[in-house]
């Protein structure tokens, strides 16, 4: 029985072995290396790197090419940086001004470069005509003109369609009321722009134009607000009642009253019954949209336009009906007047919560408000305030608060408002006054449209490189340029900026600087963090620290 149990296992092994061997011969012969390579020759190899390079050269032929910018002739350049009477303390306002002169002659500069450089040029020569009058005539600036509330009583201009004039524009909670009684016609409130002497037409930069019942053939009473220039002309309007309601928020609010779409929709659903019923249900859908329309044929009304963030809106007896965004460079600030024409009977109107500076000589204790001379020992930190011209009040806010903490005052951290050029005249005085009596405010070599405030932020990054901040002084020329490319790029491409420099004795520093989200906004603030951060510096790294400063 062993023996036969022993004959078993040795037949098997033989068939597994067998069977093991037939399987090694069937697979393909493995490959010497010397017969890899005699049937592979190099010029194989060769040709097909050569394929391989000229696939690739066809691909970067296909890739196009970036053009790399020129310098331009822009219109009013050469204006602006013309020679000035300014003494060497007031050029203390105009320290950017050299280092962006390249960067707004570039040909791949934002769209809206050339109007403000244009514009600027102008606003920024009869500025100067101003200051160089007062310095001849030794004669005090014109006095304030900017006030702080203005009505049309006792005015008779209004009966050609002007109410009144607003000196130093709009900010934001500033509101403009009207008081009326429509008379069944439609009729119009025109919120008109700034312009230069030279210019036809000021722009507008609200345009509401209200139709009441009666006045068109669908008998359907409608709003609609819409902006014009002389560059674009009009642009798309904005009706309500929407016949489709939307989901569009402006500073949170609607774009149109709830119950006026809601009329207008329950209107359409009418029209669209069946023929019998159509005139009857047409009628009563009408009528219905005519009681929640805020304007009616004699009844008085008062209508309050106010300034929100995000853009204008209008409160009609109390209820809120219509908001309207901010389109670009037709910002509140640039606000210089108000028209009414058309179908009513004006009661009255005035305006509120304007834009008014403070008189800086009769400031008690002003020294504490003035920005602190910036030594030669390092800052901790630069931070940059984006504000426009005629936001007097926060300015003031801002000095009065946070600006008095003891690492500002001690010279630790320097603040800085960023400002550009406006369209009105009087808010250029008002502001270069309070340039000079705070050394604060940094003047930007363009009018201060919204498209541009990119460019404030790249002044904010050569702020950094004229200060003496800390972990940003040493740099050789090549290493400057490239972070102010940097600056560029991450306008961009990116919020957030990481930048990596190496120091003289090999240390690598690296800096992560936030470039917060800018939101519409009269002013808004951007900060540039520039904290010590942990570098071994050799000697000879602190003198040429100290050398760059000076």
């Amino acid at each position: 029985m062993k023996r036969w149990y022993g004959g078993v296992l040795i037949v098997v092994l033989a068939i597994i072995l067998v069977f093991n061997y037939s399987l090694r011969e069937s697979q393909p012969k493995r490959q010497s290396a010397y017969d890899f390579f005699r049937n592979h020759p190099a010029e194989d190899s060769h040709r097909k790197e050569n394929d391989s390079i000229k696939s690739l050269k066809v691909e970067e032929k296909k890739l196009p090419l970036i053009k790399k910018p020129k310098l331009i002739d822009v219109e009013g350049l050469n204006d602006l940086y013309s020679p000035r009477n300014i003494s060497e303390k007031e050029s203390k306002a105009l320290l950017l001004w050299p280092y962006m002169r390249l960067l707004l002659s570039r040909s791949d500069a934002l769209p809206e470069t050339g109007q403000g450089i244009k514009e600027a040029a102008i606003a920024w020569k009869e500025l100067v005509a101003v200051i160089e009058e007062e310095k001849t005539t030794n004669n005090r600036l014109k006095e304030k003109n900017c006030p702080f509330s203005v009505s049309n009583l006792g005015s008779t201009s209004f009966s050609a369609g002007n109410i009144f004039e607003l000196p130093c524009g709009l900010v934001e909670d500033s509101s403009i009321t009207v008081i009326g009684i429509p008379d069944g016609r439609s009729f119009e409130i025109v919120i008109s722009g700034s312009n230069f002497s030279g210019e036809p037409k000021p722009p507008v930069i609200l345009h509401y134009n209200i139709s009441v019942a009666g006045d068109n053939m669908t008998e359907e009473p409608f709003i609609v607000q819409n902006t014009w220039s002389n560059e674009l002309g009009w642009g798309k309007e904005e009706k309500c009642p929407a016949h489709v309601s939307s989901n569009l928020k402006v500073d949170g609010l609607g774009l149109c009253n709830e119950q006026l779409v809601r009329s207008s929709m329950e209107e359409n659903q009418n029209v669209s019954l069946s023929s019998g019923d159509a005139s009857t249900n047409a009628s009563q859908g009408s009528s219905h949209a005519s009681a929640n329309f805020p304007f009616i044929k004699g009844n008085p009304f008062t209508a309050t336009l106010w300034v929100g963030l995000e853009g204008f809106h209008m409160t009609v007896n109390g209820r809120h009906e219509t908001s309207f965004a901010y389109r670009e460079k037709l910002e509140p600030w640039s606000v210089s007047g108000v028209k009414v024409a058309g179908g009513l009977d004006l009661l009255s109107a005035f305006a509120k919560g304007l834009p008014v500076p403070e008189d800086h000589d009769s400031i008690v204790n002003s020294k504490h408000l003035k920005a602190p001379a910036i030594t030669r020992k390092r800052l901790l930190m630069l931070v940059g305030v984006f504000s426009t011209g005629n936001n007097f009040e926060r300015r003031m806010a801002l000095r009065r608060s946070w600006m008095q903490f003891e690492a500002v005052r001690l010279g630790d951290v320097a603040v800085r408002f960023f400002i550009g050029l406006n369209k009105n005249g009087q808010v250029n005085l008002e502001l270069w006054k309070e340039a000079q009596a705070y050394g604060d405010i940094q003047f930007m070599p363009f009018v201060d449209y919204y498209g541009l405030i990119s460019l404030k932020t790249i002044a904010i990054c050569i702020m950094g490189m004229m200060m003496p901040l800390s972990g940003l002084m040493r740099f050789s020329p090549a290493s400057r340029e490239r972070l102010q490319m940097a600056c560029y790029m991450a306008l961009y491409h990116s919020i957030h900026l990481l930048i990596g420099i190496k120091t003289a004795n090999g240390t690598s520093v690296i800096r992560n600087g936030h470039f917060l989200h800018i939101h519409h906004g009269p002013m808004v603030p951007v900060i540039l963090s520039l904290k010590t951060l942990q570098t071994s510096l050799s000697k000879g790294t602190k003198k040429e620290n100290s050398s760059f400063s000076s």
